[in-house]
């Protein structure tokens, strides 16, 4: 297997790892606190950015897998698209842990 698939299907892992990883503390916190977290935005555009990042890890993660990783372009824009994904994720996973986890 080609390196760039290796990658891809290590990235593309290790992101639905932390994803679950990430969702734990979340049942840990009073439901009180999660009850009031509110989105407060002066644009709706703000939200297109992580549809546009979550649609395209999920046509990627299926193209590569029908494709079984033998694409080198894909799995290359799978992994960088995830890393990006990642890096999002886990700033909101910061900020919400900072709101439900202080007082």
């Amino acid at each position: 297997m080609k390196i760039s698939g290796i990658v891809a299907k290590a990235v593309s892992r290790l992101f639905l790892l932390l994803l679950v990883l990430a969702v734990v503390p979340l049942f840990q916190v009073d439901p009180n606190k999660l009850q009031h977290l509110y989105i407060v935005t002066s644009s709706k555009w703000l939200f297109i950015f992580p549809v546009v990042l979550i649609g395209g890890f999920v046509y990627f993660l299926v193209r590569c897998t029908m494709n079984k990783y033998k694409e080198p372009d894909s799995n290359c824009l799978l992994a960088l698209n995830t890393l990006i994904l990642m890096a999002y994720c886990a700033t909101i996973f910061v900020r919400v842990y900072q709101l439900t986890m202080t007082h």
